[in-house]
């Protein structure tokens, strides 16, 4: 199996029921994006910065649940 990244597992990048290719790369699209808020987390010296880029990842999280949900809807 391969190694996931953290914006992968972030996102549970593995986990579409609907399996549509359409959340899929969603999915691949917000964990790129939180990838780099965690790389930058990991690189800085200061306690903002990676405060920040934690609430941004905590954000990009929420978007990705709801842009999932709007590519599901279903009336």
């Amino acid at each position: 199996m391969e190694k996931l990244s953290f914006g992968q597992k972030a996102v549970g990048i593995h986990f579409t029921p609907s399996s549509k290719t359409e959340v899929d790369i969603c999915k691949q699209r917000f964990a790129d994006a939180i990838d780099e808020m965690n790389d930058l987390r990991t690189k800085s010296t200061s306690q903002e910065q990676k405060r920040l880029c934690s609430v941004a990842i905590t954000e990009l999280q929420t978007a990705q649940m709801w842009a999932v949900k709007s590519f599901t809807w279903t009336d």
